[in-house]
């Protein structure tokens, strides 16, 4: 039976929460593209309610790209924290 070196443990438990982290980007990519369709059909069908609905879609974008933020804050976090 081998055992595993507990700082080789946590730095590589570490990678994967930063990768797994990073994943979030994706997310708010994807969130964002489909609010962005909605919004521009909303648009389309509706073109006197263009401002009402781009300041909705503007609040609702950035709050899903606070989240990509988040996920990338967390990632540097444990890549610094890898390297120290």
């Amino acid at each position: 039976m081998t055992t595993i070196d507990p700082k080789a443990f946590i730095l590589g438990l570490s990678a994967i929460g930063a990768g797994i982290a990073a994943l979030a980007g994706f997310g708010a990519g994807i969130g964002t593209g489909i609010a962005t369709g909605k919004a521009v059909e909303a648009v389309s069908r509706q073109p006197e309610a263009k401002n009402d609905i781009v300041s909705t879609l503007i609040i609702g974008s950035a709050f899903s790209e606070a989240t990509a933020i988040y996920g990338l804050l967390v990632a540097i976090l444990l890549i610094i924290v890898k390297l120290v």
